[in-house]
């Protein structure tokens, strides 16, 4: 019990350490390990070079102690020359031996320091270039895309706002899980780890400059208390919601959600209709995908339909936001058409070309 309750004890710690951390999306360098590794080596082959220089020449160093230098003193001379020590109890004494010092060793000498010490000062400042790095990050994100649940819901809305032409990094990914946070890195998002409930967390997430709030949490009663916070952050921000119960959509939209989407009702329907009609079920899921098949966008009125009906348009209208009211296409009301309409069409997909890589240079690490 005791080692359990310390057990508990030190992720709960951990938690704390780490909850609200930003973690960037990191560039693809070399595991730290091998990086370490490499260095090592080179340190070693440099100490071996100079111990063979030495004991080749042994004959033109003098030893204070026996007057003889074997290929332990050649080891032994190597090292506390490469790391400037220097003794003096074993010297160069020919002028071969001293040239080569001169022109070999020295410079041997000098770049082994610049190995140990390059090693040191980038672990001394990592974490400044870290906070450099998110600051620069900070002053740059604007009208971004908060995505509160990497799972499979959060996911997927990131994979079809992407597919919309929204750049990565525009996206920033809140997850209570650290190893969430790094897949989500991984991927090229930037990471916050914390509750999402707590407003210090979503500050973190630059929420109070966000266009858009995607909260696809795994509990109906987190998804509330995260709605909450984050329309107590942002007023004007578009917030959309998932929920397991329908009965807690209603609550949801009390909590400040613009829109709640209910999970398991939806994929009952599409389970549903799919029974009556997998043809129908096909097309159904065809046009909640984006860049295949067929399109639902949201489009605003051109000027060429303002006064016309709504089969006059080119495209397949299937509703008219007007205002807040949504008018279905059949709806008298709905025609004519008006300027600050918006229409819901359903248009064939044209998938384009994958997107190049973003070249814009990361803040360095």
């Amino acid at each position: 019990m005791k080692q359990h309750g310390s057990d508990v004890m030190a992720r709960n710690a951990d938690e704390r350490l780490t909850n609200g951390r930003i973690h960037l999306p990191k560039r693809v360098v070399e595991r730290p390990l091998r990086q370490v590794a490499k260095r090592v080596t080179m340190a070693l082959s440099i100490l071996v070079a100079t111990a063979l220089l030495v004991w080749f020449d042994h004959d033109g160093y003098n030893d204070n102690v026996d007057g003889e230098v074997d290929l332990l003193d050649a080891f032994y001379y190597a090292t506390v020359t490469l790391s400037t020590t220097g003794y003096g109890d074993i010297a160069p004494a020919s002028d071969m031996a001293r040239l080569v010092n001169i022109l070999v060793i020295t410079p041997l000498r000098v770049l082994f320091l610049i190995i140990l010490v390059g090693t040191t000062l980038e672990v001394l400042t990592e974490r400044t270039r870290e906070e450099w790095r998110l600051n620069r990050w900070r002053s740059a994100l604007r009208d971004h895309t908060v995505v509160v649940g990497f799972g499979t819901k959060g996911r997927s809305a990131i994979q079809t706002l992407c597919a919309t032409g929204l750049k990565k990094m525009q996206i920033v990914v809140v997850d209570p899980s650290n190893k969430v946070i790094e897949a989500a890195t991984a991927e090229g998002f930037v990471g916050v780890a914390g509750d999402a409930t707590r407003s210090d967390v979503l500050l973190r997430a630059e929420l109070q400059k966000a266009r858009q709030v995607v909260i696809a949490t795994q509990r109906d009663d987190t998804a509330v208390l995260v709605a909450l916070t984050a329309r107590q952050l942002n007023r004007t921000a578009k917030i959309v919601a998932a929920v397991r119960e329908e009965e807690n959509a209603p609550l949801l939209r009390q909590s400040g959600a613009d829109a709640v989407i209910t999970s398991a009702s939806a994929a009952g329907r599409l389970l549903g209709l799919s029974v009556l009609s997998p043809s129908a079920g096909t097309v159904m899921e065809d046009l909640i995908q984006q860049g295949s098949g067929l399109d639902l966008v949201e489009r605003p009125v051109i000027k060429a339909e303002v006064g016309k009906s709504v089969r006059e348009t080119e495209d397949l209208v299937v509703s008219v936001l007007r205002g807040h009211r949504l008018l279905a296409y059949d709806d008298p009301s709905a025609s004519p058409l008006q300027l600050t309409d918006r229409l819901i069409t359903i248009i064939r997909a044209t998938p384009s070309a994958p997107q190049p890589p973003d070249t814009r240079p990361l803040p360095q690490q």
